[in-house]
């Protein structure tokens, strides 16, 4: 009789338990913190090799987690690299393939630009979208730079939030008319305090339940500025005058670091670390003219290596190793399934490009992947021309459309280098591996055929 009793007390427990929220379920999500610095080259970070720019914050998120020494963006420009991380697609899927507004072909050229898609289509599902679904609340804090040119105003009906983000505030950098009144060198130009203070409010706020927090830094681009007394600590360095160093750069670097800083502090002092997932990513080169990015070729606008090859760092205490370094090719386009992942769901998306790092972060797997794409059909003030690239193992092909129009039989049609043996692409070896070469080329042909890639047009 009492075990009869005490079932009716188990059944309203059962009953009571159902209609209360799941904080174990919710808390077992992992947070998300993506970091996105704008124009930060490959080798512009402590962990990465520089000797004169100061990064202790990001070097220990490094150091704490996994770093990539072969990441990409997925164009030497800012907006496709963004579309293609908001969507796990390559910007020639996309239609998307310049910075928004882009710029038009000298009148001197053969080719003429494609008809773009100079916005992300609404249609398109973002990674925050997908993460809202599974129950994260999101914000975007900084550079947008995927709504329709003229901003602002005249872009609102692409911003942020009408691509899923829950909260959202678009920052400008200080040139062209869209600089906020406050953006002087003395108080924060390229808005890190402001993108930071949201940031960290954002994680206070929401430390109960799954997050996702993309911060889009709009430093260290151009224009170069920062407070004199910060400029002038670089400027001491007995390095400052080498090509591949730049005090003011320095100095904007320095102020990236501290906010990455304050992110992981504030992530400690809630208790979150464990479970929170940080990336810090760049969205393309660094700007040659400004910096060499030494030893990388050229710089952001080239499909040199100068121009994609950016820092990468995943941490994830208890999934990821700390001290991992990493040599596997990986992409923008990797960053919506590796995080649907992340979140415990398989990415199902129509034309997904991208891959799953999860089990490459967590050294339970490698990912099987023939090669990477990149299309370039426009031109940059900063970069060499139109172009197209593909990466397959060590070696790496680039195609110029100006050229190769003529036949890829012209000299300098095409390229082809050894990234293992030859990281500066100093050593065109087209004539010597014809072979090889025509391989790698039809299999880009083929992939801008499979992508819908848009050809530059004939004059």
């Amino acid at each position: 009789m009492k075990i009869i009793g005490f079932l009716p007390l188990l059944l309203l427990f059962f009953i009571l338990s159902c209609n209360q929220p799941d904080s174990t379920a919710a808390s077992a999500k992992p947070n998300i913190v993506l970091i996105l610095a704008d124009d930060l080259g490959w080798r512009q970070i402590g962990c990465m090799g520089s000797t004169f720019y100061v990064t202790p914050h990001i070097d220990q998120l490094a150091a704490g987690g996994m770093r990539f020494t072969d990441a990409y963006s997925a164009a030497p420009v800012c907006s496709p690299t963004r579309a293609s991380l908001m969507t796990g697609k390559y910007p020639a899927r996309l239609h998307l393939t310049d910075y928004i507004k882009g710029m038009n072909e000298p009148e001197e050229s053969p080719l003429r630009l494609p008809d773009w898609t100079p916005y992300l289509k609404l249609d398109e599902v973002t990674i925050a979208e997908a993460l809202k679904e599974l129950g994260y609340t999101t914000a975007c804090f900084g550079k947008w730079h995927l709504s329709k040119e003229k901003q602002p105003p005249g872009s609102e009906s692409h911003n942020p939030d009408k691509q899923g983000f829950d909260q959202s505030f678009v920052t400008y950098k200080p040139e062209k008319g869209l600089a906020q009144p406050w953006q002087t060198p003395e108080n924060d130009g390229h808005n890190v305090k402001l993108i930071t203070e949201k940031s960290l409010k954002f994680i206070e706020e929401n430390r109960d339940r799954p997050f996702f927090l993309y911060m889009s830094h709009n430093s260290i681009h151009r224009p170069l500025m920062e407070k004199a007394a910060l400029i002038s600590k670089y400027e001491q360095k007995p390095d400052s005058k080498l090509p591949e160093n730049n005090a003011v750069i320095g100095a904007m670097i320095e102020t990236l670091d501290n906010s990455v800083g304050q992110v992981i502090d504030t992530i400690e002092r809630m208790g979150l670390t464990d479970n929170t997932v940080v990336i810090f990513f760049s969205d393309n080169g660094g700007l040659e003219s400004e910096s060499d990015q030494t030893p990388l070729r050229s710089g952001k606008g080239s499909l040199y290596e100068g121009g994609i090859r950016v820092p990468l760092i995943f941490r994830w205490p208890g999934h990821i190793q700390a001290g991992r370094v990493e040599n596997t090719p990986v992409c923008s386009i990797d960053f919506f399934p590796t995080l649907l992942a992340v979140a415990g769901k398989q990415a199902v998306a129509d034309h997904l490009d991208g891959l799953n790092l999860l089990p490459l972060l967590t050294g339970k797997g490698q990912i099987e992947r023939d090669a990477l794409f990149f299309h370039y059909p426009h031109f940059h003030k900063a970069g060499e021309g139109p172009s197209g690239a593909i990466r397959q193992g060590d070696y790496k092909l680039i195609e110029w459309f100006e050229k190769s129009y003529q036949g890829i039989d012209k000299p300098g049609a095409l390229e082809l280098f050894n990234l293992k043996e030859d990281i500066g692409e100093e050593h065109d070896l087209a004539s010597r591996q014809p072979v090889l070469t025509r391989e790698l080329y039809e299999k880009l042909i083929q992939w801008r055929k499979e992508v819908g890639a848009q050809e530059m047009i004939r004059k």
